[in-house]
């Protein structure tokens, strides 16, 4: 089944691909209209979702059990995983690899809050 596919690197999703993950990942198994039942309004159009999805499993994120002509879809990479690896990309590729900069910056840009920051700190100081 998957044993061929290419496993993720460190790929960042799409808005749609992360749409459609955070579905997956939420709901476990899901054939296409499962995934577009969930989906907000306006809602894509079913073509859309299906593509969506191939695309997923051709980048190694998601693969799909087969019923005939139905597809049960389910992610191969699980919801930490996936941001650990995004968190650690934006990590280097915005503050050179230094948390104690992103959280200055996300401080002084007053996008943390005062009890926020203490709890990074409780946080930091536990590891």
């Amino acid at each position: 089944m998957g044993g061929d596919r290419i496993r993720p690197k460190s790929q960042e999703l799409t808005r749609a691909e992360l749409e459609v993950m955070q579905i997956l990942w939420d709901k476990g198994r899901c054939l296409v209209h499962d995934v577009l039942a969930e989906m907000p309004e306006p809602k894509p159009a079913y073509n859309t979702v299906s593509t969506v999805i191939r695309v997923l499993e051709k980048k190694g994120f998601v693969d799909h059990k087969a019923y005939g002509k139905t597809y049960e879809y389910f992610a191969l990479i699980d919801r930490d995983t996936y941001t650990q690896g995004f968190m650690s990309s934006v990590l280097n590729n915005f503050f050179g690899g230094s948390a104690s900069r992103m959280v200055s910056f996300l401080s002084s840009n007053k996008s943390i809050s005062l009890e926020e920051t203490d709890e990074i700190i409780k946080l930091l100081k536990r590891e």
